[in-house]
């Protein structure tokens, strides 16, 4: 593949010199103006989408970040409500009692579950739409043309 590369490279420059290769005739002034300006177009095209792709980059470290600290915050509020809750069924002293205590979990236990699966939801809905940012304008030149 180096080699191949190579070649292209070189061709490359022997025709972007005017220099003769194979049975090619030499390039005009113009034609040379016109390589080289879409060299140019392509080599800034690269740099575009590689400066959004950083930035995309970025964008889901944070999102990630905020998606692994709202799990943690989840996990022990909901360790905590566990515990409580067996504390309160260890010490209850009746059936109805029982009852009581583990319906009221389970009523906070799904409640937090929704809200938490709602909060979650969004940091997703939130990571894509900063995932998509910085590849709109590129979006935008490439349907506009």
């Amino acid at each position: 593949m180096c080699s191949a590369i190579y070649w292209l490279y070189t061709a490359g420059l022997s025709v972007l010199l005017g220099q003769e290769h194979g049975n090619r005739r030499p390039l005009t002034a113009k034609e040379r103006s016109t390589m080289i300006k879409n060299f140019e177009d392509v080599q800034k095209i690269g740099k575009d989408n590689m400066d959004a792709s950083m930035k995309s980059v970025g964008a889901v470290s944070k999102s990630f970040q905020a998606i692994a600290v709202e799990a943690a915050d989840y996990a022990k509020k909901a360790f905590e409500e566990s515990t409580a809750a067996g504390e309160k069924l260890a010490a209850a002293k009746s059936f109805d009692k029982v009852l009581e205590v583990q319906t009221d979990y389970l009523k906070s236990a799904y409640e937090g579950f929704v809200a938490q699966s709602a909060k979650v939801g969004q940091l997703y809905v939130d990571l894509a739409t900063e995932l998509y940012k910085p590849f709109e304008s590129h979006w935008m030149k490439a349907t506009t043309k």
